[in-house]
């Protein structure tokens, strides 16, 4: 048989170390991966054989140039998230330590999840709301059994920060895709992890009795917070331009009155100690007749009891822009934090643009596929399963450097978006991202007082051991680890179609679900309950009939084989679509770059004289007017 006479193939030439020149035949009408790494060379790409001294000399310094401005980028890029964070703090702080301190429903289980989403996206931090809580456990404030809901709550919350990141991929439709559905596979292991993990711990208790076990077995003296390597690089910048007072958080959630007026931003700089003696006034009774205890009479005497308390006193006041450019402006805390939110997001978004342009103009020829193959390569078997243990390796480690599991997902994301990165990939590196951003809370816990730290540090090893069942659950079994990737694929693809779907996503899962479920928590439990266990319900039995309707459909009644019996609004985003591009989105920004590619795509002619047909859009229009919810 001749290739010649094949007319609805293309032939390809394979650049592969094993395959030298091997012919292969490809299939048109085969779906395409939308989410595959990236290997096609640049058409207009030169060898660098080919090209002249001067030419040579000019990619050098190109290349050069660009690197720098990527580095540069990267580094404010950094910056800027720590700002974020810095003015999520400034705006929530106060309420976030309220919340922390209103422990009369933290009992249940459900609101002290709820709460420790709240306050993580709210502080855009779970170093810090797991530093916090700690903290409470530490001074007796909240129990372990209490704390545990509320570490899987914060675990959650984290995952925020790179989601905010991927929207700024929302230009190009493919990178969006891939960008959103690398940075919800995190959510999708957080999620599935607390739907397994805190029922259990509530009928079991066995991250309690695991982790009581183990500090029961070993003695553990308290040291000192380890150093943070991110903070040392960021600091001259971010505390140049605003500077946190952390302490009224702590307070806050201790349940501590705070001083009137009290700021999130830092006023004094420069502060010393000081002794105060109160002398409080009680009243004291005296038994009289002690060589005849049981019938002793009593008698109230006055009493001054003298208390000494050492507090902080401040000597000088921070000022700007001597300290640092927010010092005792006169503004509020409202009016300092929205300004510097704005002014975070939107260096946060160009410095994200900017590098993925610089990342996508070096990335090309036999340079970019040898990074792409080292970032995505496998072993060879029977080794190929340690490939995947081994990124999680190297996720916790670069997390333990950077002291931050937000910033490092944050910058895999845009790697993901272009293609750098498989979503397969980013998975175990985000796992071990979990375990890295663990050890923040060890070091805060390892720092208590020496009473307390055998609770403190009980709750941080929590921490870790929920993280490391959900990689055992999540992670080993092939089944099991594409439950998350598909999750996470899936949503990648809705959001291509409707852009307007990621941002409702990121305030429904983050804000408005957590919200009313703690607003029906302190009306009535069991409100609280019967929503849940409702909804608990409805998405069991939509999930297994979407998965009986694609295996074996012939077990269901003829009119459960598809979801064409309910009415349009309730099985396809598409009514909402117009709702949402016409009045809530710009139009031209929510139309797909996809469709773009699809005229030009179906002009081009295969070898055979015909046309090409467009069918990456016709699958992707048929995928969300089909018979799946």
């Amino acid at each position: 048989m001749k290739l010649e006479n094949i007319k609805t193939a293309d032939v390809k030439i394979l650049d592969d170390d094993s395959l030298d020149s091997r012919v292969k035949i490809e299939d048109p009408d085969q779906k395409v991966d939308n989410f595959a790494v990236t290997w096609e060379d640049d058409e207009n790409y030169v060898k660098w054989g080919d090209k002249t001294t001067m030419e040579k000399l000019k990619t050098v310094v190109v290349t050069t140039v660009k690197i720098i401005l990527a580095l540069g980028c990267l580094y404010i890029f950094i910056c800027s998230i720590s700002m974020l964070g810095d003015a999520f703090e400034i705006l929530a702080g106060k309420t976030a330590g309220e919340i922390f301190s209103n422990d009369s429903f933290l009992a249940n289980p459900l609101s002290g999840l709820i709460v420790g989403i709240l306050v993580t996206v709210l502080v855009q931090s779970s170093s810090t709301s797991t530093s916090i809580v700690i903290t409470m456990v530490a001074a007796g404030i909240l129990q372990v059994h209490i704390a545990i809901p509320i570490i899987m709550g914060t675990n959650i919350g984290t995952s925020v920060t790179n989601t905010i990141v991927a929207l700024s991929q929302s230009i190009d439709k493919n990178e969006f895709r891939r960008a959103f559905a690398g940075a919800t596979v995190h959510d999708m292991f957080n999620l599935l992890s607390v739907l397994v993990f805190l029922p259990l711990e509530v009928v079991s208790g066995y991250l309690e009795i695991t982790t009581q076990a183990i500090i029961d077995s070993f003695h553990i003296q308290g040291g000192t917070d380890a150093p943070d390597m991110l903070t040392i690089i960021t600091d001259p910048v971010v505390e140049g331009i605003v500077q946190i007072n952390k302490s009224v958080i702590t307070l806050a959630a201790q349940g501590i009155p705070l001083e009137p007026g009290s700021s999130m931003i830092k006023v004094w700089c420069d502060q010393t100690t000081a002794e105060i003696n109160s002398t409080i006034l009680t009243n004291t009774s005296v038994a009289i007749g002690v060589t005849n205890w049981p019938n002793a009479s009593t008698t109230v005497i006055p009493m001054n009891m003298t208390m000494i308390e050492t507090v902080y006193v401040g000597i000088r006041k921070c000022k700007s822009p001597q300290d640092f450019l927010f010092a005792n402006t006169g503004l509020s805390d409202v009016e300092a934090g929205v300004i510097l939110l704005f002014v975070s997001l939107f260096i946060l978004s160009s410095c994200l643009i900017v590098m993925v342009k610089l990342l996508s103009s070096m990335l090309h020829g036999p340079a970019s596929r040898l990074i792409k193959k080292v970032i995505n390569t496998k072993f060879r078997r029977p080794f190929g399963w340690v490939t995947g243990y081994l990124s999680i390796l190297v996720g916790a480690g670069l997390t333990f450097v950077v002291q931050s599991s937000s910033v490092f997902t944050s910058i895999l994301t845009p790697l993901v978006g272009i293609g750098v990165i498989s979503v397969e990939r980013m998975y175990p590196l985000t796992l071990g991202a979990n375990i890295g951003t663990t050890t923040t809370g060890i070091f805060t816990a390892l720092a208590s007082e020496p009473e307390r730290l055998e609770y403190s540090l009980q709750l941080a090893l929590v921490h870790l051991f929920f993280n490391i069942s959900g990689i055992l659950l999540w992670y080993p079994v092939p089944v099991m680890r594409r439950v998350p990737i598909r999750g996470a694929k899936a949503l990648g693809n809705i959001t291509a179609e409707y852009r307007w779907f990621a941002v409702l996503y990121m305030i429904s899962v983050f804000f408005l679900i957590p919200a009313t479920l703690l607003g029906l928590s302190f009306a009535d439990f069991w409100a609280l309950m019967s929503v849940v266990i409702v909804v608990a319900v409805v998405a069991v039995f939509v999930v297994i009939t979407n998965i009986l309707q694609t295996h074996k459909p012939h077990w269901l009644p003829e009119i459960l084989r598809n979801w064409l019996f309910l009415p349009l609004w309730m099985r396809s985003l598409q009514p909402y679509d117009k709702f949402f591009s016409k009045y809530l989105l710009c139009r031209c920004c929510c139309k797909p770059k996809g469709d773009e590619e699809s005229i030009i795509s179906s002009s081009v002619e295969t070898p055979s004289g015909k046309d090409n047909t467009a069918f990456e859009a016709d699958e992707t229009k048929e995928e969300f007017t089909g018979t799946k919810m």
